[in-house]
């Protein structure tokens, strides 16, 4: 039956009943069974319910769906019926002033309570028929999946008989969707989410993200977050069908969806010019940048792929995941790229082509702690592994750096910069050779959901109900996906010709405290903040570590960055202002650390730096 319809036969069933209550409540008063029918009982009788029906309809008891009918529905029943029966009451007061007869007093009480009975207790019936034995359960959760069409509908469908969710309709901000039928479910207005949340008890969205164009998912989320219930997301019905996802896999929201980054499809043909049907090795393999990159290369097919990596625990994980993709020509070894003979060992023996370094120490606080370390394994780990690459021919070199390189305030950062002016350096060195050797460098943020950055820090926080933790909450960072990382590097590699630095584009700058508070309301929970002081996640500031900076920087100028074919991947000239003599400058550092001198290290790393860097007035910006 079409809704207009069933609202009409709603009305009317309301009508009979507020005149079988007031003809119930004139026969209990009166103590018979056939009370004296007169000209003002039949007048009021019929305001009754004239007055009635637009409290109704101004209070929403036609706008919910019977079936879904929640119990807190009741309050509005009882508020509607007492707002009812006291206009009521007024409009008896002026007959009984214009002299037209007297209304017992105990009526309009006795209205009221079987008013109310019949109102809420035939729609209770209603609802009890209607879900009996195939509706929502007792242990069912209600939710709606956000997004209408073919696709939703097909998501909906297949909930059923997965877990305990029951859907309750589809949310769409077309006008042209809403109030229809689609599927079985009823496409409501995302206007409407507030007011369907509280009547249904909603604690949970599901985004059908395929039904969501890319470009509006940021302000849905924006929007959806602020709702106080949990965001959820489906994957594409594409995906279910070819096996990649299983029903039960709803997942939740991840932080970059809601970071409004716009998506530029892989070029397949750098891609496969990089890495198809080549000996790649990729050193770090087993962190969090190595391992996706891993993950690419070898979808990509590569005649042999090498995992380079120092924590046993990491490379048995990465390599057991990648054989299940791939169960040949993946080849394991355990070492550390400061360790000249085994990476050696490595490259010769498989003969690689392709070379992606991503071992890296790399968090902020730690190396700060254990500097020479740091340096042991960002700068001389570089070193070594570029060297042996040279040596042995290694056609493509690629080091993972990173934006804290940019005019660096702790040592991780100067240790990453330092490992750009060696692979600067051997990329002058290979130009002096007949062997055609390509030595870059690829320089991007953070990236969200690595080892050790802040997205899983603030996730475990919330998990355990807070408090969730920012140094400042007006730092601003850089973030993007791991496997959008991954693929830049890789195309970024295959566009090198010598000698550059490339700057992926990482969108606009997030603030911490903002990021904060989103992965705080995606988790379904509010901020705990000054108007709501007793519930909630609280964020406490921490104040700044050491060594870190407000801003982060991608560029040392802006001049000097080109753009390439690739429209995330710019190219800045790192042959540019090569002045300093990088050989005489590891020689000391060596000796500093080797004589395990940690300021005198510390000082030439940031000695270098500003002697490249001479110092000038630069504003910061995010």
């Amino acid at each position: 039956m079409p809704r207009f319809w069933k609202r009409v036969f709603l009305i009317a069933l309301d009508i009979a009943s507020l005149i079988f209550a007031l003809w119930a409540s004139y026969a209990i008063r009166l103590s018979v069974w056939t009370p004296e029918v007169t000209g003002e009982r039949l007048l009021l009788a019929a305001f009754a319910p004239v007055v009635a029906i637009p409290v109704f309809i101004r209070l929403g008891l036609y706008r919910s769906v019977i079936r879904y009918l929640p119990e807190a529905a009741i309050w509005t029943i009882l508020k509607a019926m007492l707002i009812a029966t006291m206009s009521w009451v007024i409009i008896i007061f002026l007959v009984e002033m214009a002299g037209q007869g007297i209304v017992p007093r105990s009526v309009p009480f006795l209205y009221f309570v079987l008013g109310t009975l019949l109102i809420g207790g035939l729609r209770f019936a209603a609802k009890w028929l209607l879900v009996s034995g195939t509706g929502l359960r007792r242990n069912e959760e209600p939710v709606f999946i956000y997004g209408a069409g073919p696709a939703a509908a097909q998501l909906g469908r297949a909930l059923r008989g997965h877990g305990n969710r029951y859907v309750m309709g589809l949310i769409d901000d077309d006008p042209a969707s809403q109030g229809r039928d689609i599927g079985g479910y009823r496409v409501f207005s995302s206007s409407d989410l507030p007011f369907l949340i509280e009547r249904y008890g909603i604690k949970e969205i599901i985004l059908s993200m395929s039904a969501i164009p890319v470009a509006k998912r940021p302000a849905v989320l924006t929007r959806l977050t602020e709702l106080g219930v949990k965001i959820r997301s489906l994957p594409d019905i594409s995906d279910l069908v070819d096996g990649r996802y299983i029903v039960s896999q709803i997942r939740e929201i991840e932080i970059d969806e809601l970071l409004g980054r716009s998506c530029v499809p892989a070029d397949t043909t750098l891609l496969d010019k990089a890495i198809s049907g080549k000996v790649v090795m990729v050193t770090g393999a087993g962190g969090s940048i190595g391992s996706e990159l891993c993950r690419l290369i070898v979808r990509r097919k590569p005649k042999t792929l090498i995992l380079f990596e120092a924590s046993e625990y990491a490379l048995y994980k990465i390599e057991q995941e990648l054989l299940a993709v791939s169960p040949q020509h993946i080849v394991p070894v355990l070492g550390s790229v400061t360790d000249a003979k085994t990476v050696e060992r490595a490259i010769r023996t498989h003969g690689v082509e392709v070379l992606y370094h991503a071992a890296a120490h790399k968090h902020v606080p730690l190396v700060e702690a254990n500097i020479l370390e740091g340096i042991r394994n960002n700068v001389f780990g570089t070193l070594t592994v570029a060297k042996i690459a040279a040596a042995q021919n290694v056609e493509s070199f690629v080091l993972i750096s990173s934006d804290k390189a940019v005019r660096p305030t702790n040592v991780m950062g100067a240790t990453k910069r330092w490992a750009e002016l060696v692979v600067r350096q051997m990329a002058i060195e290979a130009q002096t050779r007949p062997e055609k050797q390509v030595f870059c460098a690829v320089r991007f943020g953070n990236v969200i959901g690595s080892n050790g950055s802040v997205v899983p820090l603030f996730k475990q926080q919330i998990a355990k109900g807070g408090p969730v933790t920012v140094t400042d909450p007006d730092m601003t960072r850089y973030f993007m996906a791991i496997p959008e990382a991954a693929e830049l590097i890789v195309q970024a590699g295959a566009l090198s010709v010598g000698g550059d630095v490339f700057l992926l584009d990482m969108g606009d700058p997030v603030r911490i405290g903002d990021l904060a508070e989103n992965m705080i309301r995606l988790a379904g929970f509010q901020v705990r903040n000054s108007k709501s002081p007793d519930s909630g996640i609280a964020i406490e500031v921490i104040g700044k570590r050491p060594g870190e900076k407000l801003f982060e920087e991608l560029f040392y100028d802006h001049n000097n960055s080109r753009p390439t074919s690739h429209p995330k991947i710019m190219r800045a000239d790192a042959m540019a202002g090569a002045s300093c003599d990088i050989d005489e400058w590891l020689r000391d550092l060596e000796e500093a650390v080797e004589a395990e001198d940690e300021a005198r290290a510390r000082d030439l790393l940031f000695a270098l730096i500003s002697a490249e860097d001479p110092p000038k007035q630069v504003v910061e910006h995010g």
